[in-house]
């Protein structure tokens, strides 16, 4: 900003340079004295006695002498000069006064019409109202922010970022603040960033996957899914990535995914939800959509059942915390991240037995019969939810494939780091 006032000025200068400094230069006149004027008046007389004495003696013509005459006289006058010198400094100060009036008032215009000024106060705004633009777009505090305000706070996020280097906070919002101006380019780049410094940040996934979806093509489709089924692995219950997984299953007519993924949603909301009436909709919309199938009658004994013989490995029996809970799930080998079965127990000692059936299923077509190989997983954990966290002690099956009815051994013998 400085350097650029600095030549802003020097241009001006230079400028008043070349209007000034011609006006500002002494004239050489000639001063001729009262004697220098005699003398030429006195050439002159004489010559026009020769000139009489010729045309007396018919030495020249009439014609001849009185162009003579007349040449003589216009060297008088020219020859001539006044006897005071002549002293123009004072009207050259007014010309080089108007002068570097007119280049400065000409500059000033010129900047008013052309310049960036309100552009530049617009940038200093910004930048003083970066905290308050960022509580008011992160913490929700205060009025939401309107459509010049974002755009001030997207200029106010450009310039911090190229200031101080990379920011996964500030090019998170950036990103966010490109999508509500719709600059999907702009807001593409800002996650890619973030992503670069962590590819696990599950709030960029999730906002990365609104982007790709507004894109709308398949190929975007396709990554947002593979964005969001990280996001689930890390957090099964992540209502957002569901809901988003959802739509993308419903765009692509996976009516059976969209409808398990559906009711996930609308089971974690209250009927006075505004939004409850809308998914129960959809999904009987979905219902309707499914093709009839042939039922098959089966007796309950032929659903898969897995009985899961659990132990701890002894080195880690120290490390078993007090007041551990044990949860033991399975997962789909591949398909989503939700658990098809899932068992809970506060109270447990090793080794221990347990059961996993159609009946521990938490969505009700999402279950062990939904798929053919699943991977089984004990964890005995430090607080009261299923995501891993450092410390807690795990066992992991390999790919398995469901039977009917079968034993299966599985020992915890990993510390999660």
């Amino acid at each position: 900003m400085t350097l650029m006032w600095g030549c802003f000025v020097l241009l001006t200068l230079i400028a008043l340079g070349f209007t000034v400094l011609p006006f500002l230069k002494k004239e050489r006149v000639r001063n001729i004295t009262h004697n220098a004027n005699a003398e030429l008046i006195s050439i002159y007389e004489q010559r026009l006695a020769e000139l009489n004495s010729e045309l007396e003696n018919q030495r020249i013509e009439k014609q001849s002498f009185d162009e003579s005459i007349i040449e003589l006289k216009r060297r008088l006058l020219n020859e001539l000069a006044p006897e005071k010198s002549l002293q123009s400094k004072g009207n050259n100060r007014i010309f080089a006064l108007t002068g570097a009036a007119f280049v400065i008032t000409l500059a000033v215009i010129f900047y008013a019409l052309t310049g960036s000024f309100q552009q530049i106060s617009a940038w200093h705004e910004a930048m003083d109202n970066l905290p308050e633009y960022g509580e008011r777009a992160m913490m929700q505090k205060g009025e939401p922010l309107s459509q010049n305000e974002m755009q001030a706070f997207a200029l106010a996020l450009r310039t911090k970022l190229s200031q101080t280097g990379d920011d996964e906070v500030a090019w998170m919002l950036l990103g966010r603040v490109a999508m509500s101006l719709n600059e999907f380019d702009m807001a593409q780049q800002s996650f890619d960033k973030v992503l670069v410094m962590n590819p696990d940040n599950q709030q960029v996934l999730i906002s990365y996957s609104q982007l790709l979806l507004l894109q709308g093509n398949a190929e975007n489709m396709t990554r947002a899914a593979s964005m969001l089924s990280k996001v689930l692995k890390q957090e099964p219950t992540n209502l957002d990535a569901i809901s988003l997984l959802a739509l993308i299953a419903y765009e692509r007519k996976d009516w059976q995914q969209a409808k398990a993924a559906f009711e996930v949603l609308l089971a974690s909301m209250e009927q006075s939800d505004s939004r409850y009436t809308m998914i129960a909709q959809r999904i009987a919309e979905i219902d309707q959509k499914i093709q009839p199938k042939e039922q098959v009658v089966t007796e309950k004994n032929s659903a898969p059942s897995i009985n899961v013989a659990i132990t701890l490995a002894p080195n880690l029996t120290a490390k078993q915390p007090k007041k551990g809970i044990l949860f033991v799930f399975a997962k789909a080998a591949q398909g989503p991240a939700m658990p098809l079965a899932v068992v809970k127990l506060t109270e447990f000692s090793f080794p221990i037995t347990v059961t996993l059936n159609n009946e521990n299923a938490m969505i009700a077509d999402l279950n062990l019969s939904s798929t053919q190989n699943v991977i089984l997983t004990a964890r005995i954990s430090q607080d009261d939810t299923v995501m891993p966290s450092s410390g807690e002690l795990e066992g992991v099956s390999e790919i398995i494939s469901v039977a009917n009815t079968f034993d299966y051994q599985l020992e915890i013998n990993t510390v999660i780091p």
